[in-house]
C-alpha cells in the first residue's frame, strides 16, 4: 500500500533562476526518492500579464507558453515544451501530474464591446444600485496570436455574466451584464456577500451552452495535449457546482478515466460549508480541509495555550477523511497574500507530523518548506518587505517516513491540552514499518502508547534525532515515549 503524497510545486512569488518546468524536470527523481506521489503544478496557460503572471489571470486557455501574446511567447514558467517535458519527468518518476484549472474567470480581452449592465452593491451583490444601462467593456477574446489553432472559439459578451470595469466611464465597480440567461447571478455554493459568484475580471457564464460545450472541448484538448493524472479546480464556491460535475462527467467518459481532482473552496468559519459541498457535488472531487490549515494557524499563535487535543474538531478530516487534502499553507495564505494566515515556524514540524503520518487524509507539501523562498512584495502599508521562508527542518525525512514506515493501525492518545501522540503499529508486508508520533506545545512530554503485539522486544529512535534515547517496546507491545518541549518526535525502527 502506497502512501500517497502531493507537493504543490509552486508558490506566488516563485523566483528561483531555473525556470519553473526546468526545475520540475531537474527535481523529478528526488521527488521520487523522498516519497512524492503527485505534483499539483500552476496553471500553465497564458495570462493576461504574460511572463510575469503567476497563472490566475488567465487569457488564453490553449495557449501554454506556444504563441507570441501578452508580449510573451514562454509563460512565467516557461514554453510548452518546457511544460510537456517536466509532465513527462515526472512520469517518468511514477508521480502523477495534477493540472490546475481557473474556470471562473478570464481577463485580458482583446476588444471592447457595448455591454447591457447593472451596476451592483459589492457588499451585497444580489443588490442592483442602477436600471439598465450601457458601457464599454473589454468583453470580446479573438486571441490574434493564435489565430484559430486548437480552436476558433470567440468569447464575447454572451459569455460573461458580470466584470468589473468600465473602459468608457473609466469606473471600476461590479457590473453585472444583462444577458439571454438571466438578469442575476448563477446560483453558487458561497452566500457570502449575498451571491459570491462575482470573484474577479470577466465573470464566465456557465449558463450559457456554448461556453459549457467549449470548456468540455478544451478539457478534452488539454488532456490529449499533456496527459495529466489530475485536476486542481480553483475557486470553486464562485461557480456553478452544476456545471462543474458536468465537466468532470464527461471528462471521466470521454476517456473512461478516474481523474484525481481537487477543489479549492476557501472556507475558514464553519466546516459545515465544506461538507455540504461534498453532499453538493456528491462526493466527486476531494476538497482541500482549509478548516485544519486554521486550526494550525490558531494553534501557532496561540502556543501552549492552545487545547492540542482538539486540533482535529471541525475539520474536514475528521469527517470526510477519503474526501480530504490536508495541508499547512499554500500560495494565498504565504505571507504578503490576500489570505495571508502563515503557520509560525515553530509549529510547522508538528503540522506536518500531523497531516504526514496519520491515516486520514491525503497530505499535500508546500513547496517553500521543502526549498525555501525569499521574495519582496508590499505590505499592507505599501511599503517594500523582505520576506525570507526557512524550509521545514527534516522534512524530507518526515516524507520518508510516511512512505516507509506508516503504515498500518492507528491509535490515538489525544488526551491532554498540551501534549498528544498517535502510533500506528506497522504491517507485515510493509518492512520495518511502525511508527510513534508525540507532540508537545508546552513543555517535554511523554506519552504511554501501544505499538501492537508484533512490535514487542523491538527498539525504537527518533527520526528526527531530537531525542537521544533508545526505547523497548514492552512484551505487552506498549512503551513510553518521550519529545522536547515545543516540539516532535517521530520515533521509528532502530535498523541494525
Amino acid at each position: 500500500m502506497i502512501n500517497q503524497t502531493l507537493i504543490q510545486y509552486f508558490h506566488w512569488y516563485y523566483n528561483d533562476e531555473l525556470k519553473l518546468w526546468k526545475k520540475v524536470s531537474a527535481e523529478a527523481k528526488t521527488l521520487k526518492d523522498i516519497g512524492i506521489t503527485g505534483a499539483w503544478l500552476p496553471p500553465a496557460y497564458k495570462c493576461t500579464e504574460g511572463s510575469n503572471s503567476v497563472g490566475y489571470d488567465c487569457y488564453d486557455l490553449y495557449d501554454l507558453g506556444e504563441f507570441d501574446q501578452k508580449n510573451s511567447v514562454p509563460t512565467r514558467y516557461g514554453n510548452k515544451e518546457e511544460y510537456l517535458q517536466a509532465i513527462k519527468d515526472l512520469h517518468d518518476q511514477d508521480i502523477m501530474v495534477v493540472a490546475d484549472v481557473v474556470f471562473n474567470h478570464k481577463a485580458g480581452a482583446d476588444e471592447l464591446e457595448k455591454v447591457p449592465v447593472k451596476r451592483v452593491n459589492p457588499d451585497n451583490r444580489s443588490e442592483f444600485t442602477s436600471d439598465q444601462f450601457e458601457i464599454e467593456a473589454w468583453t470580446k477574446f479573438t486571441f490574434p496570436g493564435r489565430k484559430g489553432k486548437y480552436s476558433a472559439f470567440i468569447w464575447d459578451k454572451s459569455c460573461f455574466s458580470g466584470i468589473d470595469w468600465a473602459e468608457d466611464l473609466q469606473e471600476s465597480a461590479i457590473f453585472s451584464i444583462q444577458n439571454e440567461y438571466g438578469d442575476g447571478w448563477e446560483d453558487v455554493p458561497s452566500d457570502e456577500m449575498g451571491n459570491y459568484d462575482y470573484l474577479m475580471f470577466n465573470d464566465i457564464e456557465f449558463r450559457n451552452k456554448a461556453v459549457r460545450e467549449e470548456l468540455k472541448r478544451w478539457g478534452e484538448w488539454y488532456y490529449e495535449t499533456c496527459g495529466m493524472g489530475g485536476f486542481r479546480l480553483d475557486a470553486v464556491k464562485h461557480i456553478s457546482p452544476r456545471y462543474l460535475k458536468e465537466w468532470l462527467d464527461h471528462m471521466k467518459s470521454k476517456f473512461d478515466k478516474d481523474f484525481f481532482i481537487v477543489a479549492e473552496n476557501w472556507i475558514l468559519d464553519d466546516v459545515q460549508k465544506l461538507r455540504d459541498y461534498v453532499d453538493l457535488t456528491e462526493g466527486r472531487m476531494q476538497l482541500f480541509d482549509s478548516m485544519l490549515h486554521h486550526n494550525f494557524y490558531q494553534a501557532g499563535k496561540q502556543g501552549s495555550d492552545y487545547d492540542m487535543s482538539t486540533i482535529f474538531n471541525d475539520t474536514l478530516v475528521e469527517s470526510h477523511p477519503q474526501l480530504s487534502v490536508t495541508f499547512v499553507d499554500n500560495h494565498d495564505s504565504q505571507p504578503l497574500q490576500s489570505l495571508e494566515a502563515y503557520i509560525d515556524f515553530w509549529f510547522r514540524p508538528l503540522a506536518y507530523a500531523l497531516i504526514l503520518l496519520r491515516e486520514q487524509g491525503i497530505p499535500c507539501v508546500f513547496y517553500p518548506d521543502l526549498y525555501g523562498a525569499k521574495y519582496i512584495d508590499k505590505d499592507t502599508d505599501g511599503n517594500d518587505a523582505d520576506v525570507e521562508l526557512i524550509g521545514v527542518p527534516q522534512l524530507d525525512v518526515m516524507l520518508r517516513t510516511r512512505r516507509d514506515a506508516a503504515h498500518g493501525i492507528q491509535r490515538e492518545y489525544f488526551d491532554h491540552p498540551n501534549c498528544i501522540g498517535f502510533t500506528r503499529e506497522g504491517t507485515a508486508e510493509q518492512k520495518n514499518s511502525g511508527v510513534a508520533v508525540v507532540l508537545s506545545n508546552g513543555e517535554e512530554g511523554s506519552k504511554h502508547m501501544e505499538m501492537g503485539p508484533a512490535q514487542a522486544g523491538k527498539v525504537f529512535v527518533d527520526a528526527l534525532g531530537y531525542r537521544t534515547e533508545e526505547i523497548t517496546v514492552a512484551e505487552d507491545g506498549w512503551a513510553e515515549f518521550f519529545c522536547q518541549a515545543g516540539s516532535v518526535s517521530i520515533w521509528v525502527l532502530k535498523l541494525n
